[in-house]
């Protein structure tokens, strides 16, 4: 090959390598090319970048207000209960009242007897408003079923003439109350167990009734001596001859409970003024 040959072949080999090199340069500066690495996690516009972080956690803040419930009412404050305070059904007096003129807490004048304090409270019927400064008397039979003051009682005509025993007065305190201290009542032929009540002032007076006691505690109380020296009570409250069929006789039971060898009986006496 001759000299000019190979300068002429030589000059083409280097404008083609020239050519080459100017058409990538093109492709590169028109986008035509590989992405670079740098833009490989870059995602299209119309599609969802996904990435490994946690979804969040749906806090409510923009789902808008919660659906209102219906209005809860509020219960009403529970209200104290209070004794019914009923209109205290009146008694016969019977035959052997009279006033002792004695105002006493303790009418037991050695009379023996299972201990028993009876608590009367005198109020306003309805209102249950406190009666302060009335005179209350109680009277009742011992344990062999006899009043003080009368003479033929029983089967031998027992005479107390002349004693008080198991007869008191008191005066009602600010609350209505009185409280006497006696021995649980004894019966006789034709009456249950009971006590008699007077309740009044100067001006008027307001109640004479009588208080009963539960037959269940009279007939355990009745198993000791003085009581039971007399065998078997004829009377009970369902079979008394004033007491039976009285439809308000609940309001005159007593409420009876223990204290120590003995019991309390309690009774709210209610009275219109």
């Amino acid at each position: 090959m001759s000299a000019f040959r190979f300068l002429a072949l030589l000059a083409l080999l280097t404008l083609s390598f020239a050519a080459v090199a100017c058409g990538n340069v093109s492709q590169d500066s028109t986008g035509g090319g590989a992405p670079s690495s740098a833009s490989a996690t870059t995602a299209p516009p119309d599609q969802e970048t996904v990435t490994s972080s946690p979804a969040p956690v749906d806090t409510g803040a923009d789902a808008g207000p919660p659906a209102e419930e219906p209005p809860t009412r509020a219960a009403a404050p529970a209200e104290a209960t209070q004794p019914a305070c009923d209109l205290t059904p009146r008694q016969t007096e019977g035959p052997y009242y009279f006033d002792v003129g004695q105002v006493r807490r303790d009418i037991t004048e050695g009379k023996p007897g299972t201990p028993l304090i009876v608590e009367l409270q005198l109020v306003e019927a309805g209102s249950c408003e406190p009666i302060r400064d009335a005179v209350v008397d109680i009277w009742h039979p011992d344990a062999a079923g006899q009043y003080s003051g009368y003479r033929g009682q029983g089967d031998n005509g027992t005479d107390t003439s002349g004693e008080t025993f198991l007869r008191g007065t008191q005066i009602t305190d600010a609350n209505g109350l009185v409280e006497f201290v006696t021995v649980y009542p004894g019966w006789y032929p034709g009456r249950t167990v009971h006590i008699h009540i007077k309740a009044y002032t100067d001006q008027r007076s307001f109640v004479t009734s009588q208080m009963y006691f539960p037959d269940e505690i009279t007939d355990i109380i009745y198993l000791a001596e003085p009581y039971s020296v007399r065998g078997p009570r004829s009377t009970r409250n369902e079979n008394d001859g004033i007491l039976t069929g009285d439809t308000t006789k609940r309001a005159l039971l007593g409420q009876v409970t223990p204290n120590g060898d003995g019991h309390v009986v309690s009774l709210t006496i209610g009275v219109v003024r």
